[in-house]
C-alpha cells in the first residue's frame, strides 16, 4: 500500500521544485540529463567514478560536445550542479537517474553489471520518499526484476517507502537540431503514484513526456526504437553488397527513392554500425526473447549483416589494391580517416572503425588513422591493444605515404579535394565524395 505521506511529500517537492536531483554517471547521457535539470531549476548533484569527470567539471570544463563551458559554468553557479564520487550523498537526493552503461559480453548477452553495482551503492543509502529513475537502455523487466529487487535489500518497500521508474535517453550526439529538453521524453512509474512522480518531475524538465502504462512497455518502447533503425541499416548493407555486384550505385538508388514524399524512408550503408545503442540494444531483446522460446529472426539476421560489414569493406580493400596497387593488403600501409562512429564528434564507442583497424592488422597491414576530434585512442573494452595509437599528422607527406585510405566517418572537417591529389588509392563506405560532386579514378566505393 503506498505511503500517502511519503508520495504527497516528495510530490510538493519536485512541483516546488524544492527536490535535489541526482545523476549517477556523467557521461553522453548523464551530462547533458543534468545541465538540463539544472536549467529547469532544480539543485543537481552528479556523481562518477572517474575522478577526471569530477576534476573538469570542478574547474568548469566540459568533455561533452553537447554541453558547453559556458552552460557548465552557468548551472554551477550557487551549487546549482555539483559533481563528486562520495555516493553517500545520494541520500541528499529526492530524485536519482541512473545513466550508466549497458555493454554487452563477448558472448552477446546483457552486461547489467553497472546498474546492479549502481543500485546497490544507492540501496547503501536510500530512504524514504525518494524516485530512483533508471534511463540506461536494457531489456524489458529489467527496472522491476533488477532494479526494484535489489533496492529492497534495503528493507524498505517500492511503491510505499520509495518509488521507481524508467525512461531512457534519448541523445544523439552531434545532432544540433535536439537537445535533451526539446526531445519528447517517455516515462513510466512502478505504479500509478510512481507514474504521477515521474510525469511531474520530468514535465518540469522537458517540453513533452510521453507517459506509457508500465516500466517494461517503456523499456520496450527504446529497445523498439534501436531494433527499427538496426534492422533498416542491415537492409540497406544487404543491397549495397547485391547491387554492387550488379555494378548499381546503391547510393544513387537511395537518393532517387528518397523522393518519394509516402512510404519510403531513407537509411544509409556504412562499413558497420557504431555508437551506444544500436549494436547493442536489439541483442538485449534477442536475450530477452529466449527466456519465452520466441526467436527474433530479424533482428538477429540483422545483427549478422552488420557486424559482417567490417569483414566486406576490408574484402574491398584489398581487392582494390590488388586491382589498382598491383600490392597485397599484407604488404600496404592503409589509413582508416576517421575513429568516431558518426561524423563530427568524438565519440567513439563501437566504433565501426575499430574493428577495421584489428582486421588490417590481422591481415598483415599497417593500420593507421586520421580523425580531427580524437588525437588518440583511449582504453576501450574490446580493442585494449589499440590504446595509446595516436592519429597521424594532416600533410601531405605523410597522408601521400599510405597505400590506400579507408573513409569510415565522414567528418566535415576534412579537406577531401585536398585528399584526391595527395592520395594514390582511396575507398569510400560513405559517398563523401561523390556528395561533394568529387570524381577521380582512383576513388572507390565499398
Amino acid at each position: 500500500m503506498t505511503s500517502s505521506v511519503s508520495f504527497q511529500n516528495l510530490l510538493t517537492t519536485i512541483e516546488t521544485k524544492r527536490a535535489r536531483a541526482g545523476v549517477i554517471g556523467l557521461g553522453y547521457v548523464g551530462l547533458p540529463l543534468a545541465i538540463t535539470i539544472a536549467k529547469a531549476g532544480y539543485k543537481v548533484t552528479g556523481f562518477d567514478i572517474d575522478p577526471s569527470k569530477i576534476i573538469a567539471i570542478d574547474a568548469g570544463r566540459s568533455y561533452i560536445e553537447a554541453v558547453s563551458d559556458d552552460v557548465l559554468e552557468e548551472v554551477r553557479q550557487d551549487d546549482g550542479f555539483v559533481a563528486t564520487s562520495d555516493f553517500s550523498k545520494l541520500a541528499d537526493c529526492d530524485v536519482i537517474a541512473i545513466c550508466v552503461p549497458t555493454p554487452l559480453t563477448k558472448y552477446r548477452e546483457p552486461d547489467l553489471s553497472y546498474v546492479e553495482k549502481t543500485c546497490r551503492d544507492i540501496a547503501a543509502h536510500l530512504r524514504v520518499g525518494q524516485l530512483i529513475v533508471l534511463e540506461s537502455t536494457t531489456y524489458p523487466g529489467t527496472t522491476d526484476g533488477v532494479v526494484k529487487t535489489i533496492l529492497e535489500t534495503s528493507g524498505l518497500t517500492a511503491g510505499v517507502d520509495f518509488f521507481i521508474g524508467f525512461s531512457p535517453e534519448r541523445e544523439d550526439p552531434g545532432n544540433r537540431d535536439f537537445e535533451t529538453s526539446t526531445i519528447p521524453k517517455v516515462v513510466a512509474g512502478d505504479g500509478e503514484a510512481a507514474g504521477t512522480l515521474m510525469t511531474a518531475f520530468y514535465g518540469a524538465v522537458v517540453k513533452k513526456v510521453v507517459p506509457v502504462s508500465t516500466t517494461a512497455t517503456a523499456e520496450a518502447v527504446k529497445i523498439t526504437e534501436n531494433v527499427f533503425r538496426a534492422v533498416n541499416i542491415a537492409l540497406v548493407n544487404e543491397l549495397k553488397v547485391v547491387y554492387e555486384a550488379m555494378g548499381i550505385d546503391i547510393w544513387e538508388v537511395i537518393d532517387a527513392a528518397k523522393t518519394k514524399p509516402f512510404g519510403y524512408m531513407p537509411f544509409y550503408p556504412g562499413p558497420g554500425l557504431g555508437g551506444h545503442c544500436i549494436p547493442i540494444d536489439p541483442f538485449y531483446l534477442t536475450w530477452k526473447s529466449r527466456e519465452y522460446e520466441l526467436p527474433t529472426r530479424f533482428i538477429e539476421l540483422a545483427g549478422e549483416i552488420n557486424t559482417g560489414m567490417p569483414r566486406h569493406v576490408i574484402g574491398r580493400v584489398a581487392e582494390a589494391l590488388d586491382i589498382h596497387a598491383g600490392k597485397a593488403l599484407s604488404r600496404s600501409k592503409v589509413l582508416v580517416l576517421g575513429l568516431a562512429y558518426k561524423k563530427n564528434v568524438p565519440d567513439i564507442r563501437e566504433s565501426p572503425s575499430l574493428k577495421l583497424i584489428e582486421l588490417i592488422h590481422e591481415r598483415g597491414g599497417e593500420p593507421f588513422y586520421y580523425d580531427p576530434y580524437v588525437a588518440e585512442i583511449p582504453k576501450t573494452r574490446e580493442y585494449s591493444a589499440l590504446m595509446g595509437m595516436q592519429s597521424v599528422a594532416w600533410r601531405k607527406e605523410v597522408i601521400g605515404a599510405f597505400d590506400a585510405v579507408l573513409i569510415a566517418t565522414d567528418h566535415d572537417d576534412v579537406d577531401y579535394a585536398t585528399l584526391v591529389e595527395w592520395s594514390p588509392l582511396i575507398i569510400d563506405t560513405r559517398n563523401v565524395f561523390a556528395r561533394r560532386g568529387i570524381a577521380a579514378k582512383h576513388i572507390l566505393k565499398a
